[in-house]
C-alpha cells in the first residue's frame, strides 16, 4: 500500500487499528513512534546492484493506556514527515514488535490496517541456478488427448 492510499483512507475513519494477519490486533494504545524514508542498497547473489527504498511506520506498544491514536493526528504525522523529509508516494513498510522486530506490507480490509507477512525471495534466480519452478497440471483434467490410453487400450 502506497502513503497516498493511507492518506485517503484516514479522513474516512473513526479510530486508526491494526490487525496482523492471524486476526491478532495491534493493542488500542500504540504509538507510531517513526514515520520516515528507508533506502536499501544492496547487491544480489547474481551481482546485481539494487536499490529500494520505502516509507516506515513504526508501531510501539506503550504502557499509556489512555492514548488513541486518531486518525487526523497520524494525518499530521505523515503530513509533518513529508514536509521534512520530502518523503514521496512509496509503498509502507511497518515494524512492529511481537517476539522480536517484524517488518511487514500494509494492506486495508474496509475496516482496519492489515499487517500482511513479509517473505525473502531470491532476486537471481537464473544465476543462482534455481530452476523455474514448473506447473502442476491434473493429468484427468488435460484437453490434450493425443498422447492419452483409454482404460483397457493395453497402452498403459
Amino acid at each position: 500500500m502506497k502513503l497516498s492510499e493511507v492518506k485517503q483512507i484516514l479522513p474516512t475513519l473513526e479510530n486508526v487499528e491494526f490487525q496482523l494477519e492471524n486476526g491478532t490486533f495491534v493493542p488500542e494504545h500504540f504509538h507510531v513512534t517513526e514515520v520516515g524514508i528507508i533506502k536499501k542498497n544492496f547487491i544480489d547473489c547474481g551481482g546485481v546492484i539494487r536499490n529500494e527504498e520505502v516509507v516506515n511506520f513504526q508501531l510501539w506498544n506503550a504502557d499509556d493506556f489512555e492514548h488513541r491514536l486518531k486518525p487526523n493526528k497520524l494525518l499530521h504525522i505523515i503530513s509533518l514527515s513529508e514536509e521534512k523529509l520530502t518523503i514521496q508516494d512509496l509503498e509502507i513498510e511497518v515494524e512492529y514488535q511481537s517476539e522480536t522486530i517484524g517488518k511487514y506490507d500494509l494492506a486495508f480490509n474496509g475496516k482496519n490496517f492489515v499487517l500482511k507477512n513479509k517473505t525473502t525471495a531470491c532476486l537471481a534466480q537464473d544465476a543462482c541456478g534455481i530452476p523455474a519452478e514448473k506447473q502442476k497440471i491434473i493429468l484427468r483434467e488435460s484437453t490434450d488427448n493425443t498422447s492419452s490410453c483409454s482404460p483397457n487400450s493395453g497402452c498403459c
